[in-house]
C-alpha cells in the first residue's frame, strides 16, 4: 500500500518512515490495508484556499479528505492499488489544535489523519447527529487501537 507524503511547510521536519506507519496503521484499521493515499502538509493560506474552492467556506480548516472511492478507474490500474484518496492537514492549524487541547502535535496529527482517512471512507459527521456520533466512536476505537505512535513532526530551527 503506498502512502504519498507532500508537506510545504519549512517549519516543521515530518518523520516520513514514523507517519508511514501511522499510516499503514490506521488503514489496516479501517480494513483498506491495500488502498493508497496521500497525505499533504500545507500552511493555513493554502487550506483557506483549497476549503474556499471546494467546500465554498472561507476560512481554513484542520483536514480536509478527497475521496477518490468512487472515480473511474482505468482498465490496466485495477489490478494495482486503489486510490482511497487524499488527506490534507493544516500544519499550523493543528499545532494551535494541539496546544488548545494539552496534547503533542504528533497526536493531533493522529488524531486528523484518523478523521481524514475515516471521512475518505464513507464516514461524515456533517451528514447527522447519528452519524457523528458513529464517527467519533469509530475514531475513539481505532485511536485505542493505535495506541502510543513514534514522532512524526520535529520542529525546525
Amino acid at each position: 500500500m503506498p502512502v504519498l507524503i507532500q508537506h510545504y511547510l519549512r517549519s516543521v521536519r515530518i518523520n516520513e518512515p514514523s507517519l508511514v506507519r501511522v499510516v499503514r496503521a490506521i488503514l489496516s484499521a479501517v480494513r483498506e490495508s491495500s488502498a493508497e493515499l496521500a497525505v499533504t502538509f500545507v500552511g493555513d493560506r493554502r487550506m483557506r484556499r483549497l476549503n474556499r474552492e471546494y467546500r465554498n467556506k472561507d476560512c481554513s480548516t484542520d483536514v480536509l479528505a478527497f475521496a477518490m472511492r468512487d472515480a473511474p478507474m482505468p482498465q490496466a490500474s485495477r489490478l494495482a492499488p486503489r486510490p482511497v484518496g487524499d488527506v490534507v492537514i493544516s500544519i499550523p492549524t493543528a499545532q494551535r489544535q494541539a496546544r488548545e487541547g494539552g496534547r503533542s502535535l504528533d497526536e493531533e496529527l493522529t488524531v486528523l489523519l484518523v478523521h481524514g482517512i475515516l471521512h475518505l471512507c464513507g464516514y461524515d459527521h456533517e451528514r447527522s447527529e447519528r452519524e457523528a456520533r458513529r464517527m467519533q466512536r469509530r475514531e475513539r476505537a481505532i485511536l485505542q487501537r493505535l495506541g502510543r505512535r513514534p514522532r512524526l513532526v520535529r520542529q525546525k530551527g
